[in-house]
């Protein structure tokens, strides 16, 4: 028992359905247990439980032997091509469970008999089954024969399609005929040397003429259901290039704060650059370019970023396997972006970015299959514009602010009219911290503030620019363990702003 599940205290199944695994209460209707096993042999493999239901109820099979042999007749008499997984029976609280193993098949696209190869191939999208279509359908064929899209010639381009100046820039040397095809850019069909996939994505101008899903939409979207379209832009070009221009257009609408050190300024972003960079360029290496018309896809709401890639996980993948292993769709791309210094290691990125994120003090992001696309979502402060200016413009400076500033020289304020540091806070906050090592919210509710990073900036981390306030472990700003206590200099200031008014 203990092989295959966890029972509750309340005898239900502590495991629940997902891409991998499904409940079906009985084969009274065979087509739905049919279609989950054709879409687990597709997909990742799985594993389908008769005799419990959707809330995890163990109920049992009335007769285990005889539903034994019917699921193997029904699989080995409507499932095509041949599929052979593993059957078992299971006693769970004195009831018996019947339990098929499918793994990921080496044949696949398999498909319900009497729907035919076409209309009859299912795959997983998250905990559901879904058809395929034509263009999934040809990427699981092409997949099983370990041919890469990327790799197919594209038969209406030519060389001169190319633009060799701009991969050249890109690589940081010269690129050559020869470096085309040794990288896969292109192949020669006889006579002529004719562009890959991978050529057009990576050095054609437009690409989204010959790949229609070549090219990126952005988006920012306010309102509580993203609605209200506030800013919009397309980018076409190799593909390469399209990094920075998204990352500007998210830039464009985020708000900055600006820290004064003892040279120069630095900026600081309300949103986390580097593991949304990441996250755009894994949509860019990973999506489907087969897909057509369905470019990838970043909007910037209210509260969070989501970058949309077509096309669902690669065979044998789950969003839980994708932290721990990775296997890139378009490896020749990435190669490429790996020689432009855009992409720097294989294999890490996924993992990266969550380690950045619950660095920045941010809740974990979001990875989700939806439709036709896999969707990244990374939760950041409210920009919400009836909060603050939506330009992340700075109000104008007092001269005791100014004054303020040039005292202590890694001051920080907020470029927006209602994030300038005050210092109306400050009594209670280090209250709160002389009372030994606290969490960064205990500080922010012994202020009245929500525990937002936004009023961490502005409130917190000018009293810790200013020594008031200590990190216990200042190597890690943003570490989960990160506390703050208050500094023999706070204590000293403390006494300075209380006295006389108790």
């Amino acid at each position: 028992m203990r092989e295959y599940f966890t029972l509750g205290a309340d005898g239900r199944l502590a495991d629940h359905e997902s891409k991998t695994l499904e409940f079906k209460r009985d084969l009274s209707s065979p087509d739905g247990p049919l279609r989950t096993l054709v879409a687990f042999a597709n997909s990742a493999g799985g594993r389908l439980v008769i005799g419990v239901t959707d809330d995890g109820t163990v109920v049992g099979v009335d007769d285990p032997l005889a539903e034994e042999e019917r699921i193997a007749s029904l699989i080995d008499d409507r499932i095509s091509p041949q599929l052979v997984p593993a059957i078992d029976l299971v006693t769970l609280r004195d009831k018996t469970v019947l339990i098929v193993d499918v793994p990921l098949s080496t044949r696949r696209p398999h498909h319900i008999t009497r729907l035919g190869p076409e209309a009859g191939v299912y795959v997983r999208l998250g905990s559901t089954t879904r058809q395929a279509d034509s263009a999934l359908v040809a990427e699981l064929e092409r997949n099983a024969r370990g041919i890469a899209f990327e790799d197919l010639r594209e038969p209406r381009a030519e060389l001169e399609d190319l633009d060799l100046e701009v991969l050249s820039k890109l690589r940081g040397r010269n690129t050559s005929v020869a470096d085309l095809l040794a990288r896969g850019l292109a192949v020669k069909q006889g006579d002529q040397i004719v562009p890959t996939n991978t050529g057009i994505l990576a050095a054609c101008p437009d690409p989204a003429r010959f790949l229609p899903s070549a090219w990126v939409q952005c988006g920012r979207l306010r309102g509580p259901h993203g609605t209200d379209i506030f800013d919009q832009t397309e980018i076409h070009g190799p593909m390469p290039l399209a990094v920075d221009h998204a990352v500007e257009f998210l830039l464009k609408h985020a708000y900055k704060t600006a820290v004064f050190g003892q040279v120069r300024r630095r900026d600081i972003y309300s949103i986390p650059i580097e593991p949304i960079r990441e996250v755009i360029v894994n949509a860019l290496v990973h999506a489907s370019y087969a897909e057509r018309g369905t470019p990838i896809r970043i909007g910037f709401y209210d509260d969070r970023i989501q970058v949309d890639s077509p096309g669902l996980l690669l065979p044998g993948m789950t969003i839980d396997t994708m932290r721990r292993v990775s296997r890139l769709r378009n490896p020749a791309l990435a190669r490429i972006f790996r020689e432009a210094g855009i992409m720097e290691q294989w294999g890490t990125g996924v993992q990266r970015v969550f380690e950045q994120v619950a660095e920045a003090g941010l809740p974990e992001p979001v990875i989700e299959e939806v439709q036709d696309r896999v969707r990244v979502t990374i939760y950041v402060p409210s920009h919400d514009p009836q909060h603050a200016d939506a330009h992340g413009s700075r109000a104008p400076e007092s001269e005791e602010q100014r004054s303020e500033e040039h005292s202590h020289p890694e001051h920080t304020y907020t470029h927006s009219n209602d994030g300038r540091y005050d210092g109306r806070y400050d009594v209670v906050m280090m209250r709160a911290a002389a009372r030994g090592p606290v969490h960064r919210n205990i500080l922010l509710e012994a202020a009245g503030l929500k525990p937002l990073s936004q009023n961490y900036t502005r409130h917190v981390v000018p009293l810790v620019n200013r020594g008031l306030l200590a990190m216990t472990v200042p190597d890690k700003p943003r570490s989960k363990a990160q506390r703050y206590i208050l500094t023999d200099e706070g204590r000293a200031y403390l006494r300075h702003l209380t006295e006389g008014s108790e």
